[in-house]
């Protein structure tokens, strides 16, 4: 009898390996190699003779549409996200921390859509009908018709779901705890993540119906289980926050039916997650003007401008190498622009230690944040206060030049909108507004900029017109 054949799988990346080791090649993680049954699971069996495949109509891009190709919820923060509501017939995937507030955000919407006449399915793997029915009555979504199960195999769910009516949405929380019979592995390795997620992707597709994926996160922050899960479904959402911050971020990476690097902002509190429709006032709430080392950052996020403080403190260091601290922004980042302060501007921070802090715990990723970054360390170096009512966007190249970013005309007026009345930018930006010529200052290169900081002539518009 011939000996049945294994393969090792790694649980963090998916990659095969032909024997057991402790670290793997793929990914470099430690004891993540686990042995699984090649014989189970979709498309296995390589001994069965190939199945003659099925023809299928092939229809032309023209056409009518049936049903209407988004269902809003109503939440305008998650609509946002999702680029105006989930489509009929995708598979959603949403990550985040434990305890984020991931099925406090589902069970809203969940609510809020049941409330609009669809019909809702929430499927728990996690916790009891008990637990979830306690969440609903503190959320106060008790009173909807949203039907609740707690079921993990993943052909009882298809079955229960497919017997009556179809549902407009469906939420599988989470997918880590799906398992199926046709794979011989335990629940949450990769052959049973990638066979439950094929399932629900296989439903949606075929019935129209919009398929939510909760997906748990490993502790860098990616979300857990092979990366091809990401590859498959139509949108990722990344639900982000700080414990000791009550605001929540919805981000999204992927999406196949609207932008990307959308946010929707929620504040958490006792009675679940609120939308905060204007996130700026959020992260500028607590601003101290007259405090030298803080700058304030215009920036996008996808299509929303967004205006957040930067905190720098630049401190003399008594250690024999300096130290590094950035909360909120890149490290790598940082190091670039103060090797450009110190070759290009003649700011020595050899010998001082670093503090870079964007508040709020809101977190940049775009690289128009760099002229607001060495503003804030030049202000905290030289003692001297930043103008209160200026904002600050630009990219730094390592020459030295301000090079010009995307959607200046969004910045400034959603600084304009939140009262203030000046703006230092790159020279030559492409789209400026017409008519409003005073109110911001264009800067060529970072070493006009420095000085303009460190001599103290940052002065009004109208000032210099006069002078």
């Amino acid at each position: 009898m011939a000996k049945a054949k294994t393969q090792f799988v790694c649980q963090n990346c998916g990659t095969v390996h032909s024997r057991w080791a402790g670290k793997c090649d793929g990914c470099g993680e430690w004891n993540t190699i686990v042995e699984e049954d090649p014989m189970g699971g979709i498309g296995s069996g390589p001994g069965k003779a190939p199945k003659k495949g099925r023809a299928v109509t092939l229809t032309a891009l023209s056409g009518e549409i049936e049903e209407a190709p988004r269902i809003p919820t109503g939440m305008g923060e998650l609509d946002r996200a999702t680029g105006g509501g989930f489509v009929r017939g995708s598979a959603v995937l949403i990550g985040g921390d434990p305890g984020i507030g991931k099925s406090t955000l589902l069970m809203q919407a969940a609510a809020a859509l049941s409330r609009r006449g669809h019909r809702v399915i929430y499927v728990s793997g996690e916790e009891a009908v008990a637990q979830v029915r306690l969440r609903a009555q503190r959320l106060g979504a008790a009173d909807t018709d949203v039907l609740l199960a707690a079921e993990t195999n993943v052909e009882d769910i298809l079955a229960t779901i497919s017997e009556s009516k179809r549902p407009d949405l469906v939420i599988i929380d989470s997918i880590q705890t799906l398992w199926s019979d046709t794979a011989d592995s335990a629940p949450g390795t990769v052959t049973q993540v990638r066979t439950g997620v094929q399932a629900m992707i296989r439903y949606a597709k075929q019935t129209g119906a919009t398929m939510v994926l909760v997906g748990h996160v490993t502790k860098e922050g990616q979300i857990a289980g092979p990366r091809v899960v990401e590859h498959m479904v139509d949108a990722v959402l990344y639900f982000e926050g700080d414990r000791g911050h009550h605001y929540r971020i919805l981000r999204t990476v992927k999406n196949r039916f609207g932008p990307t690097d959308e946010i929707g902002v929620f504040e958490m509190s006792d009675k679940g997650l609120r939308e905060v429709a204007n996130p700026s006032e959020l992260f500028l709430g607590e601003r101290n003007e007259k405090a030298p080392g803080a700058a304030v950052f215009a920036g996008m996020e996808g299509t929303r401008p967004v205006l957040v403080e930067v905190q720098a403190l630049v401190a003399a260091t008594s250690l024999g190498t300096p130290r590094r601290a950035v909360v909120g922004w890149d490290s790598s980042r940082l190091a670039m622009i103060l090797a450009v302060l110190e070759a290009h501007c003649g700011v020595r921070l050899g010998q001082h230690d670093v503090y870079l802090n964007v508040a709020g715990g809101y977190r940049i990723r775009e690289p128009a944040a760099d002229m607001a970054i060495a503003s804030a360390l030049v202000s905290s170096l030289a003692g001297l206060a930043l103008p209160a009512d200026c904002v600050y966007f630009g990219e730094v190249s390592l020459s030295g030049a301000v090079r010009p970013v995307a959607h200046t005309a969004q910045r400034l007026k959603e600084a304009e909108k939140l009262g203030f009345s000046a703006a230092v930018l790159p020279a030559a930006s492409p789209d400026l507004p017409k008519g409003s010529k005073g109110k911001w200052r264009e800067v060529d290169s970072l070493p006009d900029l420095v000085a303009r900081i460190a001599g103290s002539r940052l002065k009004a518009p109208a000032d210099q017109e006069d002078g």
